[in-house]
């Protein structure tokens, strides 16, 4: 499946529009990772753990987004967006996009 954020895909043509699609993943950072993150803030330094659950976290909502698509009857999604939020401690990570038929 072709996913991508640009509007339209070079070569081909869309068919149809199925709808509009999402991939949602809310993740929680445990205490420790919390506790050396604040002192690489206060130190100085990159948070490698909250990178990798960044990392995680967005390709778990891109895997969402595709199944979905997929569901739909789609065989691409254009227009991609990943949206990032905290929400009282936990990571939100949402992709959403148009899931499309093409030609």
């Amino acid at each position: 499946m072709i996913i991508t954020s640009t509007p339209t895909i070079e070569g081909r043509q869309i068919a149809a529009y199925h709808g509009i699609v999402f991939g949602e993943v809310i993740s929680g950072v445990n205490f420790v990772k919390d506790t050396f993150a604040q002192f690489r803030d206060f130190f100085g330094g990159r948070s490698r753990s909250y990178e990798n659950e960044l990392k995680r976290a967005r390709q778990q909502a891109l895997r969402e987004l595709e199944m979905n698509a997929r569901n739909m009857g789609a065989d691409a999604v254009v227009g991609v967006d990943v949206d990032y939020e905290t929400i009282g401690g936990m990571l939100m990570v949402i992709a959403s996009g148009t899931a499309v038929a093409l030609r």
